[in-house]
């Protein structure tokens, strides 16, 4: 299964992972984002995100604003037309998932449920 919008990367969230990826001496050209989900969190599901060097193993890889976006297997059907997002203001910084799938969604934002 192939789908071109499968994750969205804005324009935020590579220009962060551009910056996290220096400091750990990687760079787009030789790092996937592993996105995953996993049960837990406070709405039953909550979002996994890593730098990885290879390409796991039951994984689906998709690219969008030059990141390479690699998504378990198990995961596709809860990240369909998700767009991965950053934030940095005063009301809180970090990473975002915004899921169209997601029928409730906790106030960190980190768990979700469909």
């Amino acid at each position: 299964m192939r789908l071109n919008n499968m994750i969205t990367v804005s324009e935020t969230a590579k220009a962060k992972l551009i910056a996290l990826m220096g400091e750990e001496g990687k760079s787009l050209e030789n790092t996937y984002i592993s996105v995953g989900v996993e049960s837990g969190g406070c709405s039953g599901l909550s979002y996994t995100m890593n730098f990885v060097a290879e390409m796991p193993e039951n994984s689906e890889l998709y690219e969008d604003n030059g990141v390479k976006v690699v998504v378990e297997k198990k995961a596709l059907l809860y990240l369909i037309g998700t767009t991965l997002e950053y934030s940095g203001g005063l009301n809180g910084k970090g990473f975002n998932f915004n899921n169209p799938n997601a029928t409730r969604t906790c106030g960190c934002g980190e768990s979700f449920a469909v």
